[in-house]
């Protein structure tokens, strides 16, 4: 935090020597030519079979065209024909910093997996500022659509073929990938999504503005509607056709996203959607503390909470 603290300071010096565009501190600042500089630096991973749980990962490429990926962890197999609930995990970071590919994401999603008994494909979408927004929103669809396809049995990739229950789909997402994983449950309900249904979404610490970090986002997406724009501030029109049958929602005390997600949560329950929605507040935390302490009690009491959602029958 002390690291932190002087880059902030050492930020706001070269701001008002004119030598910074933009600073959105703790994320990233640019430089006036054009330069994008992150405050936290991200490191990579290798997916690995771990001999401790039995869970296995490998890199799948989304799209060649975009060049978007994402890691897919399978749990043991105790025979060859089981099925497994599939969850799509979106990570967070200001949908500027952090990857599906950190040690922070590959950890926590190959605990999911193992605790859950689920397959999991956490998305490496394309960071903003260097690639605006909407490119999150449409490479996290695109990679929905990418697992879709498996749903005959005929795609690409044999773990999803042979052993995804499509019939058994959530969604999941801290943070910024709270706010994703929101925007893909409103476009299922509005296109579809043939042969999947989308039990269940989880909503970790989301961002749905009201904050600071609004004009950040703004930013980030030069063809923004404004404060009132629905993947910033979901309307009750977008609540109501939600593609999916419920909703868990995690709060922090501490966290200055909570009277937003709390807001969102008291509309969503007074929306024309006939889903059930619940609400776990942690008391005495910050905004994604299970990611920053997974080993917490509260840590430990909020992924147990997440497996009894994705295997509630």
């Amino acid at each position: 935090m002390e690291h932190l603290h002087s880059l902030h300071e050492q930020a706001k010096l070269e701001k008002s020597n004119g030598q910074l565009s933009h600073l959105f501190f703790p994320f990233f600042k640019i430089y006036q030519d054009g330069r994008v500089e992150r405050f936290m630096h991200t490191d990579h991973v290798p997916p690995s079979d771990d001999p401790l749980t039995g869970v296995r990962s490998k890199d799948v490429i989304i799209s060649p065209e975009t060049g978007v990926s994402a890691r897919l962890f399978i749990p043991k197999l105790p025979n060859p024909n089981c099925k497994f609930p599939l969850l799509i995990y979106i990570h967070g970071g200001g949908f500027s910093i952090q990857s599906a590919f950190s040690t922070s994401y590959n950890h926590y999603v190959k605990s999911l997996v193992a605790e859950a008994n689920v397959i999991a494909l956490s998305v490496d979408y394309r960071l903003a500022p260097e690639h605006p927004i909407p490119a999150c929103y449409d490479d996290s669809w695109a990679a929905v659509q990418w697992a879709a396809s498996h749903a005959n049995g005929d795609g690409p990739e044999t773990w999803l073929n042979n052993h995804a229950d499509f019939s058994r789909v959530f969604f999941a997402g801290d943070s910024a990938g709270a706010n994703i994983s929101n925007t893909l449950a409103v476009r299922v309900g509005s296109s579809g999504l043939p042969g999947v249904k989308v039990v269940g979404v989880v909503l970790v610490h989301p961002y749905f503005g009201g904050t600071g970090d609004d004009q950040m986002w703004q930013y980030m997406c030069p063809n923004h509607g404004g404060l009132e724009d629905p993947r910033l501030k979901p309307g009750a029109e977008d609540l109501a056709r939600l593609g999916c049958e419920r909703v868990l929602m995690f709060v922090a005390e501490k966290d200055h996203l909570r009277p937003v997600a709390w807001d969102y949560y008291e509309k969503l329950k007074k929306s024309e959607w006939k889903g059930t929605v619940e609400i776990v507040e942690n008391h005495g935390e910050e905004h994604v503390f299970h990611l920053m302490n997974p080993k917490c009690e509260n840590a430990a009491g909020l992924m147990k909470k997440i497996v009894s959602f994705l295997n509630q029958e």
